[in-house]
């Protein structure tokens, strides 16, 4: 009876191929240096397009091809605020003038008179 009984494995777990016959890409080693003086070395294809920087294995910063010179900063346009887009729409005396009638709006639903809060 056992000599009949399936054999079963794990499933996903083991592969039942072989690396006999497979011929790897051909790869080429890179190596970065971080500013830290950290060096990573990292195996790409020789096909491959190779990034100017790389994160550093051991610190986490950028780090440069060691052939490779740092790349010119691109200008980056500085984010535009809620107030930017305010006063692209508007004048600060607009502004200010929207600014009293809603506080007197406010002021008037609480009864007050005067711009004093009562003691």
């Amino acid at each position: 009876m056992a000599e009949r009984a399936l054999r079963g494995s794990r499933l996903g777990a083991q592969s039942y191929e072989t690396d006999a016959g497979v011929e790897t890409a051909p790869r080429q080693r890179i190596d970065y240096d971080c500013p830290s003086g950290h060096r990573t070395s990292v195996p790409m294809s020789m096909e491959a397009e190779v990034p100017l920087v790389w994160e550093c294995r051991v610190c986490g910063q950028e780090a440069l091809r060691s052939d490779a010179e740092m790349p010119e900063a691109k200008r980056v346009k500085p984010p535009r605020t809620h107030w930017d887009m305010l006063l692209e729409r508007r004048t600060v005396a607009e502004l200010e003038e929207l600014l009293e009638e809603r506080l007197a709006l406010l002021r008037a639903r609480r009864g007050e008179t005067t711009g004093r809060k009562s003691a």
